[in-house]
């Protein structure tokens, strides 16, 4: 979907103005979920997700036939900070190994019969070392949402974004501390396997880059641009997208949703159109999830990223679906209602 914006204003305006549910198909999908052949609230939170669904998708008898799974990949400058216990190359290698089919997220999107994409933004040019000055320019934030807006296709009817981007989870802890408050530490964790030497290092890190930039941040938006990386941006932009061609998304780990935070706190609501995948192992991401109000589906201790915890969750949202559309009511199957 091409991107109807020029600059961030334009961006915050499509933000403020997206669509809202279809009440009417949201009605009728509450009203055929009181007739299914079933106790009332047997089926517990599926019923609640295929209600949901249904009233983004604007059909009160909605299936689910094209879910989309895009990994975006960037490189942070903030790496030169010792924040990682990896370097910037795995980044690079670990794109390869999408694009040839070999990582986990590559398993799970095809066992729940999603397309997937991966799009890498500049590997070889990595954002600026946040602790230093901002992370992007407008510029640059401005062509990373659209690269992420531009990645969804409007024929996908269930979206879930992941990433890749050595470095990227002090990018999330910072975005969080800046977003939400309290400490570095809160929203510190060892990422790729950072020992306690590591982990204190990455904290000061966070603590440090938010007092530099905290005083001009206003939104989300500009949290994004002094704290975020591309890839990140890519994901805030394309659950943007989303919103605006009424797909649902499934929100994965702690970074997407860092970058999902950042649409948030730029207008309240944004993320009406979410479910959260599932809550990983970083120890931020159930802080930030309860700071969101979004309940995981799964919680399965996975720290990986990629998109992987959402793309595990999408044969879930098929089965609300499968069972809120295709089960009988009492009346079609002639079962006294008691």
């Amino acid at each position: 979907m091409l991107a109807d914006f020029q600059d961030l204003d334009s961006f915050r305006h499509l933000l403020a103005a997206a669509p809202a549910p279809d009440a009417a198909a949201r009605s009728a999908a509450a009203e055929r979920n009181g007739q299914l052949t079933k106790p009332p609230g047997a089926l517990g939170r599926l019923e609640e997700i295929a209600i949901w669904y249904a009233g983004w998708r604007a059909d009160p008898r909605p299936r689910l036939t094209a879910p989309q799974v895009i990994v975006f990949a960037g490189n942070h400058g903030v790496v030169a900070q010792g924040i990682s216990a990896f370097p910037a190359d795995v980044t690079v290698q670990m794109v390869a190994n999408f694009q040839a089919g070999g990582a986990a997220v590559n398993q799970l999107a095809g066992a729940a019969g999603a397309r997937m994409d991966v799009i890498a933004l500049e590997l070889d040019r990595p954002t600026a070392d946040f602790t230093q000055g901002p992370a992007m320019t407008e510029a640059e934030l401005l062509q990373a949402l659209t690269c992420g807006w531009q990645a969804v296709d409007p024929a996908t009817d269930l979206l879930v974004v992941g990433e890749m981007g050595i470095g990227n989870t002090t990018a999330a802890a910072a975005l969080s501390l800046a977003l939400f408050g309290g400490t570095a530490a809160d929203w510190t964790g060892r990422g790729t396997g950072l020992d306690d030497a590591g982990l204190a290092n990455k904290t000061r890190v966070v603590a440090e880059a938010v007092a530099l930039h905290a005083p001009q941040i206003g939104d989300g938006l500009d949290a994004l641009a002094r704290l975020g990386g591309r890839e990140i941006a890519a994901m805030a932009g394309a659950i943007a997208a989303a919103r605006q061609l009424r797909i649902p998304v499934l929100l994965d780990g702690f970074i997407c949703c860092a970058g999902a935070a950042c649409l948030e706190k730029t207008v309240p609501g944004a993320l009406d159109h979410t479910i959260a995948g599932h809550s990983s192992a970083e120890p931020g991401h159930a802080r930030l999830l309860a700071a969101l109000d979004k309940a995981p589906l799964l919680q399965l201790g996975l720290r990986l990223g990629e998109g992987s915890g959402a793309a595990l969750a999408i044969p879930l949202i098929k089965g609300a679906l499968a069972c809120h559309s295709d089960m009988a009511t009492f009346a079609e199957a002639g079962v006294s209602e008691g």
